[in-house]
């Protein structure tokens, strides 16, 4: 099969399409052909092995893992002797975990990993770009966000921005959005009750308090943002800082105003599989729409990776050629 191999730590172009074996799926695999895959800020980090800490978990001095890519939506291919959960020719979305893999052709996962029906009213791409659940995680389980509550999106035309501004709409908050010029009309469309330029106005200044922040983009930070939680006010943030590592332990600690930071890809298969389902069930009712900003064949990844480090609205989405 065709794969997205990179082998050392680099720009976008350390990634290359190479021909690799195809996984053959063991007693309780799945072998799922991929038709499309997420190219999320989580592989450029991976494959640039910065900042200097993230290689604790990809690999010291190379990588651990030589094919990114996490959410993929596809149609199982092959199953093992034991997979109950699937059938060959299921349409599927699913999460690889941290090992990647997704980038391919095919991925080989475990019947036990987070797979999913694919939402009957979206395609391939369209349904991976709901794949992943980093929102909801925050939202529902952090923030424990609920109707009548306000909360600002900071990155709201992002891949998790977007999602978070149609959930937060969904749990029946006030939602602010934050982001450029050129999005504006996005992210009132996906629902934002009002929506901030950050090019001309900083959200801090503005007199306004929320319930939550989530400051999805990391560009400011729990003390910048004080000022505008309310008494008992939560900042939300997937992004490690060393100042945020600080503040989460000392904010659970102390005072009412509080710091969360959750990596919510290290969330177990069961987790993610239940995110998903929920996922589906919105997308088909209507209360979630993807956002894409780009797709690009698996000729092109370089391009797909360079997209992702330029700065995006959306999701970038890798489409797998026809399969014969």
């Amino acid at each position: 099969m065709r794969a997205a191999v990179y082998r050392s730590y680099g720009p976008p172009d350390a990634v290359r399409v190479e021909e690799v074996p195809t996984p053959t799926p063991a007693n309780e695999d799945v072998l799922v052909r991929v038709h499309a895959a997420t190219v999320s800020v989580t592989d450029g980090t991976a494959r640039r092995g910065s900042p200097g800490y993230s290689r604790l978990f990809f690999g010291l001095r190379r990588p651990k893992w030589t094919v990114l890519g996490s959410e993929f939506a596809g149609v199982v291919e092959a199953v093992g002797p034991a997979v109950s959960r699937v059938r060959v020719g299921d349409e599927v979305v699913g999460v690889t975990g941290p090992d990647f893999g997704a980038h391919a052709e095919y991925v080989r996962v475990r019947q036990d990993a987070a797979l999913a029906p694919k939402p009957a009213n979206l395609d391939f791409a369209e349904a991976v770009a709901l794949a992943d659940t980093t929102a909801l995680a925050f939202l529902r389980d952090r923030a424990r966000l609920d109707a009548g509550q306000t909360i600002l999106v900071n990155g709201a035309s992002g891949s998790v921005g977007s999602m978070a501004v149609q959930l937060a709409r969904h749990y029946g908050a006030t939602v602010t959005g934050v982001c450029s010029t050129a999005n504006l009309d996005l992210v009132r469309d996906l629902g934002a009750d009002a929506v901030l330029d950050y090019t001309r106005e900083d959200f801090t200044r503005t007199g306004q308090t929320y319930d939550v922040v989530f400051d999805v983009a990391g560009t400011s930070s729990f003390g910048r943002c004080r000022t505008v939680l309310g008494p008992a006010g939560i900042y939300l943030s997937p992004v490690p800082s060393p100042g945020l590592l600080v503040q989460v332990p000392w904010t659970a600690a102390f005072g009412r105003r509080k710091a969360v930071l959750a990596f919510t890809g290290l969330r177990k298969a069961a987790e993610k599989t239940r995110d998903l389902l929920l996922v589906k069930e919105l997308a088909e009712a209507g209360a979630l729409r993807p956002v894409i900003a780009a797709r690009y064949p698996l000729d092109r990844i370089v391009d797909a990776h360079r997209h992702v480090e330029g700065g995006k609205h959306g999701n970038v989405i890798l489409a797998m050629p026809e399969h014969g």
